[in-house]
Parts: C-alpha cells; sequence; structure tokens
C-alpha cells in the first residue's frame, strides 16, 4: 500500500524516561505518525467518511503521551501503535517515531529518536 497518512511532530510534554528527574521535571517529546492505508475512496468521494481523520491520529497520540508515564519511549511507541491500528480498520500499518530531544546522555546531541512499524494482522506494508 503506497498510499499515506503523515503527521509530523506532534508536540507534548509528558514525563517518560528512566531517572528520577525525567518523572519529576517532565520535558518535550515529539512523536510522528506514517499510516498506510488506501486513500482512493476518500479522493473519489471528497468524504471524511473515507479516511481516517488527523485530528482522531492526534488524539490518540496526546492522550497516551500525556495522561500515562513510560520508562521507555519504545513503550510510548508500542501504545500508540496497538491503538491506532485497534481503533482505526482501515489503516494496514502504522510507523511511529518518538523523538526525545533532551535526552539524559553524557554528550552533545541534538536528540534521540527511535523508530517502529507495526502491522495489522495479516496485511502487508
Amino acid at each position: 500500500m503506497s498510499d499515506r497518512i503523515l503527521v509530523q511532530r506532534i508536540a507534548v510534554f509528558a514525563y517518560h524516561g528512566l531517572l528520577e528527574e525525567e518523572a519529576r521535571l517532565g520535558q518535550r517529546f515529539y512523536i510522528s505518525l506514517d499510516c498506510r492505508l488506501d486513500l482512493a475512496p476518500a479522493g473519489r468521494s471528497d468524504d471524511v467518511a473515507h479516511t481516517v481523520s488527523y485530528a482522531d491520529l492526534t488524539e490518540i497520540v496526546t492522550r497516551i503521551a500525556t495522561q500515562r508515564r513510560f520508562a521507555l519511549i519504545e513503550a510510548v511507541a508500542e501504545a500508540i501503535a496497538a491503538e491506532i491500528l485497534a481503533t482505526h480498520a482501515p489503516i494496514r500499518s502504522v510507523r511511529v517515531r518518538v523523538d526525545k530531544p533532551s535526552a539524559p546522555v553524557p554528550a552533545v546531541i541534538e536528540g534521540v529518536a527511535i523508530v517502529i512499524t507495526r502491522h495489522r494482522t495479516g496485511a502487508g506494508a
């Protein structure tokens, strides 16, 4: 499936991380989605009922990232991917990227990020 919905760099302030300071102080994270689905029905009909709402995807990301605390950004991404696939049947696969620009590492870095891709059972990308 080559059709995609991209939602890029949703900014959230959250409390994820292994360190006590991260749990107490929090920090900004950026989360991006790359959803693969057939967009031809929406393109032909010009009807939002034939696609997936960007607002709905953003709400899932924001809710999971801000209402739950995770030690690992990998777990943040996994929870987001699982809910998107569970609640939006047209989406065949989803790629979730979580950027942590203020990762507490003893080096000067721009940030760290993880990327996962999850597929609906029985679906290829």
